[in-house]
């Protein structure tokens, strides 16, 4: 009696289990930061499941959660410049999936890898090539956030109808090849040296025409002392500026000084120790 009676027990127990289970399987819980596409019978169904409380039918139906916050992976990329030197690339691309287009990115593209993976690492391939085409090595090296701008502006219309939405790029790395960053230092050094040569070069211009200017000043200054001597009283200035320099001892006192008469122009001599020679 006790086995027939305690069989009803454990059916009822079996289904409120599986009621339980059921009803666990019929809801999913969307958190914020996160998009949802529900497939039925393996069928992904339209419009997206946003942040929230959601419904589903138990047992034949599957969610697929995508992180819809953003992210960043930093990709490699190879080109070639204008004027055909190789130029390889490191880029950090921080994107988001629009949350609106989830069903839209299941159905074509699948997992956030294959994404990564088969199309947002070749599309960079393809963007940088585009915008280093468009300038020589020396404009990559010059106009380099020219050339960002311009990689900004076709990976975002590439992936844009991926329903991937590029949120900024940063350049992690833009190297040449060898060769040509060799070159590039020898003509940097070739051009400073230019450049020495040409201050030396203009140094001594400048200091050949300070003597030349120098000379013409000192020229001109005894012109003019001359003028000054042979006019009326020169004698006078030369003998005022001979005191002085034996004053300042810019010259030995002699022991004779010989001084011209006023009026007749003849010298006359004494001796300055106060002894006659």
């Amino acid at each position: 009696m006790i086995k027939y009676d305690s069989w009803p027990v454990s059916v009822f127990i079996g289904l409120l289990a599986v009621a339980a289970l059921l009803a666990l399987n019929c809801f999913i819980i969307i958190n914020p930061g996160e998009a949802g596409v529900l497939s039925i019978l393996g069928k992904a169904q339209d419009g997206p499941l946003l942040e929230g409380f959601h419904f589903k039918p138990p047992l034949i139906s599957q969610v697929d959660v995508y992180d819809v916050t953003v992210q960043k992976f930093e990709v490699p990329a190879q080109s070639a410049t204008r004027d055909l030197q190789d130029l390889t690339g490191r880029f950090a691309i921080n994107f988001r999936l629009d949350a609106e287009r989830v069903v839209e990115v299941r159905r074509t593209q699948g997992s956030l890898e294959t994404i990564v993976a088969k199309i947002i690492a070749p599309q960079t391939q393809e963007s940088f090539k585009i915008a280093a085409a468009q300038r020589t090595a020396e404009e990559v090296i010059t106009r380099r956030n020219e050339l960002k701008e311009d990689f900004d502006r076709a990976l975002s219309q590439r992936l844009e109808k991926y329903s991937i939405l590029v949120l900024d790029t940063s350049v992690v790395d833009l190297n040449f090849s060898q060769e040509f960053a060799r070159a590039v230092e020898e003509k940097q050094i070739a051009e400073q040296q230019a450049q020495r040569a040409v201050y030396v070069a203009q140094s001594a211009e400048q200091e050949a025409q300070a003597e030349i200017n120098r000379a013409k000043g000192k020229a001109e200054a005894q012109r003019l002392l001359a003028e000054t001597l042979k006019a009326q009283g020169g004698e006078l200035v030369l003998q005022k500026e001979a005191i002085e320099a034996w004053k300042s001892g810019g010259a030995q006192v002699p022991q004779v000084l010989v001084l011209g008469k006023e009026g007749a122009g003849l010298p006359l001599l004494f001796n300055v120790n106060g002894s006659d020679k």
